[in-house]
Parts: structure tokens; sequence; C-alpha cells
């Protein structure tokens, strides 16, 4: 018996029936893409051909995977194809991060862990994108474009390959060298405490010869930044400060009870080598027990908890600034330095009130020049340029000078901040670049004209009560019991108004009122005009970032 439900009126099988329309739409489609001048080129016009490879190179460098995906190998294509979805979801991420995390993000990214896994994950890009290409290039059918269109698309190709998966491999490149530098520059000790809302970290800058012997910190800061906000208050201490303070919780405290208090050979940039020389066994745990000293003689003379250091090779510190490109400053004094005179001849020869970009070795010279000026002016021009430093490094000179940052960076640096905080820092690094930089010097011109005599006989209560009153106008609450009412605008009047040099002193003249040149101040010292030159440089210490 026939089974009707099975067979048709032609006695064909419904499957039969299936197949037949089957094999039919597959001719159709081999048909349709043999005239489909994306699947098959041979049949296309050379217009089609040429339209057929930008599509194929402008696929794979937007949509890695996507020309294999539509011709070509499909399985390499899907490959491709997830790996660029794992990348377009991880920049999304990225994003996503800073804006609404960025500590927390930024912390992550120089995470050395993180850091190491980055780069492995960059090299197979880089790879796997070369690959992609070559791939690309064997679709596009070079032979079959016009002899005219060949060196174009064939450079469009190369050049979206280079910068593309060379990019790529540029970037494993980069961050390997940003993971051994910061390896090189950062330790893995304890994380640096925040106090009272506020980060205090030393910031010492000495010739550092080979094995720092005799060494001197010939400036000494304490960057005191608040953790929310990043704004930084930065306290200078001239380094013929005497009579320093220790905690009585210091291993400096047996050793000086009453202060740092032997007279000249006492001031406090030598307790670093006294400290490395005679008392290091006080810190046992310490890389460097001459730094950990200074921590605590600051601590004292501000009555803050500085817990973190940064030491700053001088030389470095040039080379730091070659590799930024320069740093800007307007000065409003005469300030001498050594150079080319007018005459020709190798000795003092002097920058005149304006604005210079000047380069690692000039702005070294700008600021610890000494000669006819005073320690408290060399401490302003020291902090103009340390300020000029900060608010110039931004992002476009980090991305285009990155190599040479680093490579000055592990030269110049020796921290007790360790890796995992980088991130942290960096990031309130950025947050205090939009805020004004509050600063205040233990000494002239902020304590009067006590200037010297304050240094050598300080007066400690006045002085954390001043600094005192500078964190509470940024919001930290006083260290300490007495507090007056807030005198910051008297220290820094200038700072809210549109023009910085508006509060500044008139540049001084000739004794007869005439402006003072570069020819008057070499013959003043080739006649020993002692005053002359001393009363040219005394605005020296006005000077402006940018």
């Amino acid at each position: 018996m026939t089974n009707t439900s099975t067979r048709t009126t032609a006695g064909k099988t419904e499957r039969q029936i299936r197949r037949e329309l089957n094999d039919r739409l597959r001719r159709l489609e081999y048909g349709a893409a043999q005239h489909d001048p994306l699947k098959n080129p041979s049949e296309a016009t050379f217009g089609q051909r040429a339209k057929r490879a930008v599509i194929l190179i402008m696929l794979t460098a937007l949509v890695p995977g996507g020309a294999q995906s539509v011709i070509g190998n499909h399985r390499l294509g899907r490959i491709g194809l997830s790996v660029t979805l794992i990348n377009w979801t991880l920049i999304a991420l990225t994003v996503l991060g800073v804006l609404v995390a960025r500590g927390f993000t930024m912390s992550l990214a120089f995470n050395q862990y993180v850091q190491s896994i980055g780069i492995f994950y960059l090299a197979a890009i880089a790879a796997g994108w070369l690959i992609l290409w070559l791939d690309t290039a064997r679709i596009i059918k070079f032979v079959k474009l016009k002899p005219s269109a060949r060196p174009i698309l064939g450079f469009l190709l190369v050049a979206l390959m280079i910068l593309t998966s060379g990019g790529a491999a540029y970037g494993a490149y980069l961050l390997n060298a940003s993971t051994s530098s910061l390896g090189a520059i950062f330790g893995s000790g304890p994380a640096v405490d925040e106090s009272d809302g506020r980060y205090n970290i030393l910031i010492m800058g000495a010739d550092a010869g080979e094995g720092r012997t005799g060494l001197r910190p010939d400036s000494i800061s304490v960057a005191s930044i608040n953790a929310d906000t990043g704004k930084i208050v930065l306290f200078s201490i001239p380094r013929n400060f005497q009579n320093a303070r220790f905690a009585s919780d210091s291993p400096l405290w047996n050793v000086y009870p009453d202060g740092y208090s032997c007279g000249d050979s006492c001031i406090v940039n030598s307790l670093y080598m006294d400290v490395t020389n005679n008392h290091s066994s006080l810190y046992p745990t310490s890389d460097d027990p001459g730094a950990e000293a200074m921590m605590d003689a600051a601590s004292g003379i501000l009555n803050l908890d500085v817990s973190g250091y940064v030491m700053v090779d001088m030389d470095g510190f040039s080379e730091l600034i070659d590799a930024m490109g320069g740093v800007e400053v307007t000065t409003g004094g005469w300030t001498p330095y050594r150079g080319q005179r007018p005459d020709g001849e190798w000795g003092n020869a002097w920058w005149k009130p304006d604005t210079y970009t000047l380069d690692g070795d000039d702005a070294l010279g700008f600021a610890r020049s000494r000669n006819w000026s005073t320690d408290y002016s060399r401490i302003q021009r020291q902090q103009c340029v340390q300020q000029a430093m900060l608010s110039q490094f931004d992002v476009p000179t980090l991305v285009t000078r990155f190599e040479g940052i680093l490579g000055a960076g592990e030269q110049m640096v020796e921290t007790s901040i360790p890796q995992s905080q980088v991130g942290s820092f960096l990031n309130l690094g950025i947050k205090s670049q939009r805020q004004d930089m509050e600063r205040l010097t233990i000494g002239a011109p902020d304590f009067g004209d006590q200037g010297e005599q304050f240094s050598t006989y300080p007066d400690f209560d006045e002085v954390h009560q001043r600094v005192d009153e500078m964190l509470t106008e940024d919001g930290t609450p006083p260290s300490g019991a007495h507090l007056m009412q807030p005198t910051i605008g008297m220290y820094f009047a200038q700072a809210g108004s549109d023009d910085p040099t508006a509060g500044w002193d008139p540049v001084p003249t000739q004794p007869d009122g005439s402006e003072i040149t570069e020819e008057y101040l070499m013959w003043a010292e080739d006649t020993g005009q002692e005053n002359l030159l001393s009363d040219a440089a005394e605005t020296n210490h006005q000077c402006h970032p940018g």
C-alpha cells in the first residue's frame, strides 16, 4: 500500500523535494557570489575592485576580523571579532572608571600585576592584528587591481598596519619600560599614611653623587596634600634652619632631647649625613636612615605627621625638565647665573625681569642662583620652578615625551612611596593642577624681617600656629588647640588675582633712576660695587609659573 502522506503526485518524497530545493538555493547563492564584486573580484570592474580593497582595509583597521567574516577564513574572523568586542568592552569600562572612580582606576592601572598582564595582552593584540593584516592583503588580491591603484592601496594597508599592530606593539614596549622604571623608582614597602585628611610628603633636592657621599639636601620642603581635593600647601624649610625639634616618639629624641642644637654646625640640612654616619642604627628597617631623620625633623618643625619622602637628585631634575621640553616661568627681578657676559667673557651673566622657557640647566641655575641673593629668595625661586613643573606636566607632555620622562625619573628619584600608591598620587596630582598651590617659608618674608634670626632661634609656637591656619583654610582640622583667625590672605593676597604679578614690588633701578642693564651690572661687578649688585637682585624672589 502506498503512503499518500509521504509521496507527491510525481511520486517524490518530501525529503527529496527539500533536497532539490536546497540544491537550487545553493546554486543561486553560488551564482550570486560569482557576480558579487566583494566575494569574486574577477567579475568586477577595476573601480569595484579598488572599492572592495578599501572596504576590506577599513574593516581590518576599525573592526579587526570583519574582513575575514565577510570573505575568507570565517573562523579567523570570528576570533578577531571576539577579541575586538573584548577590547571595546575594556575601553568602555576604562572610560567609565575614569569618569566615576578615577582614583581606583588609576591605582589599578599602576598595579604591577595588571601592568604585567597588559604587556602580554598588548603583545598578543599586536601579533594577532598583524596576522589579520597579512590575511587581508591575501584576500584583497592585489594582482587583480589596476596597476596605478596598487601602490596607493598598498601604502594605505601598510600605514594602517603600522599604526594599529605597530601601535599595539609599541604600547607593550612602553608599558614594559614603565613597569621597569616604576619598579626601579618605587619600592614595595608599606603605604604612606594620611593624617587628618592629608598626605604630608617631605621633598628634598640634593646634589647626589655616586654613593651620595657628603650629601646635604639643598632644598627642603613638605608638600601637604589634601587627600580629597589634591590641593597642595607647600612648606619650605631653609637649609640653614637651626634647633630643629623631634617628637618624643622619634628615635632621635634620646640623642637630641633639646633639638638639633649644637650651633652653626647643626643646621638642618647637615642632619642627613649626621644620622647616616653616626646614628643609622636608630632606623634599623630603613633603606635610608638620613631621609627618615629628615622626616622626623620636618615633623617636629611643622607639627605635622610627615609619613613619606621624595629625594630628588638635582642633576636628574635638570634631565627631567629637558625631557618635558622645558618649563616656563616669569621672573620679577634680575637673577645672576654663570654664562657669557656682554663683553663675551665667561662669568656672571643675568636674567632680566621677563618670561622665559628654561631648559634643564637654566632652570636649575635659576632655582639655585645664590650670588647677591638671600636663601629666602632662592627658596621662592625653587618653589616657583617646582610649581611650574607641576602645572606644565600634563597628559600631552607625558604621552609625547614618555620615554625621556621615565628615564630621567629613574635617575633622579628616591622615595618611600610604594608603587601601589603611584596611581593614587597621580590622581591627586591631576586634581592639584586645577588649584593654586599655597606656599609658606619658615623664615623671611613670611615671618617678617626676622629672617636669619628666626631661622637660628625659631618660635615653634608661631610656626605651628601659622601651619594650622593654612591647613584650616584648606579645610583640614588644626593639629593643636590654639588657633588664630585665618590670615592666609595677607601672605597670598595675589593668589586670586587675574594678574599674578599685580602685587609685585617694582624692579630696582640704577641710582640715577634709569633702568638697569646687563652692561651696568657687569660694570658694577668689575668695580666691586657689591651693594649695587645686591640692590639689583633684591626682587628676584618674585616669580610665577608660566
